[in-house]
């Protein structure tokens, strides 16, 4: 069971304090698997070991504008969350899924490249580049969604971040993910919305969301099936397969 729940618009270092409380209760096996939803205000956030020079603001700049700096336990460099953008944290254990993590990412990937898709934009995963992409391996690779978790006591939290009407404008603040020179691009730009549609909001991003879960939860489906039919090495034995 996948316990989703959408949260709206919330505060970066309250959702951060929830998950923690969340991951604890679920490595005790008090609650199910959980999936937050949710968008936030502007903020950037640096992996573990991110390299802080890929922010471009200054710290008076940023304070100006309002927008903190927070250095998170996830892997992955800067990231920049804020309105129009889907924040997913799943609080998935592992173990009780048969579930590895490389797989886990891949259903991620996947759940993101599959929301886009809903809304009319192909998108995918390119090699050596977590997260979700527009013509990832063509000459013009746009980033969509990026991705970075933390697994704890083998529970996941952290997550990923899809533009779905994001201020791509916003994106100036950083080298995203350590990239430079990447583009970053928005559901919204791609689908050619315009207007009203195209500016960013909550309701866009809760749309959204609904998709992304329905699609996340399949995608963990289909990867604990495709494991349970898995031979093992035992039922290999004495079948000359090698």
């Amino acid at each position: 069971m996948l316990d989703g729940r959408w949260l709206g618009r919330v505060p970066y270092r309250e959702a951060w304090r929830l998950q923690h409380d969340l991951v604890v209760r679920r490595a005790a096996g008090e609650i199910p698997d959980q999936l937050l939803l949710l968008e936030h205000e502007a903020v950037l956030t640096l992996g573990k070991q991110a390299d802080p020079a890929f922010v471009r603001a200054t710290q008076d700049e940023l304070a100006q504008w309002g927008i903190e700096l927070i250095r998170v336990e996830r892997g992955g460099e800067v990231t920049y969350h804020g309105p129009g953008q889907l924040v997913a944290y799943p609080i998935v254990k592992l173990s009780d899924r048969g579930v590895m993590l490389r797989p886990f990412v891949r259903a991620l990937e996947a759940a993101m490249s599959q929301t886009a898709e809903h809304f009319g934009v192909a998108a995918g995963r390119r090699e050596g580049y977590p997260g979700c992409w527009c013509d990832p391996g063509g000459a013009r690779p746009r980033k969509l969604g990026a991705l970075g978790l933390r697994v704890e006591r083998g529970v996941t939290y952290h997550g990923i971040a899809l533009n779905v009407t994001t201020q791509l404008s916003d994106f100036e603040l950083i080298e995203a993910c350590g990239i430079p020179g990447v583009t970053i691009t928005s559901i919204g730009r791609e689908a050619g919305w315009n207007g009203k549609r195209a500016q960013p909001s909550t309701q866009s991003v809760a749309e959204s969301a609904v998709v992304f879960a329905t699609t996340f939860e399949q995608a963990l489906q289909d990867i604990a099936e495709r494991a349970l039919d898995r031979p093992t090495e035992r039922d290999l034995v004495g079948t000359g397969a090698t």
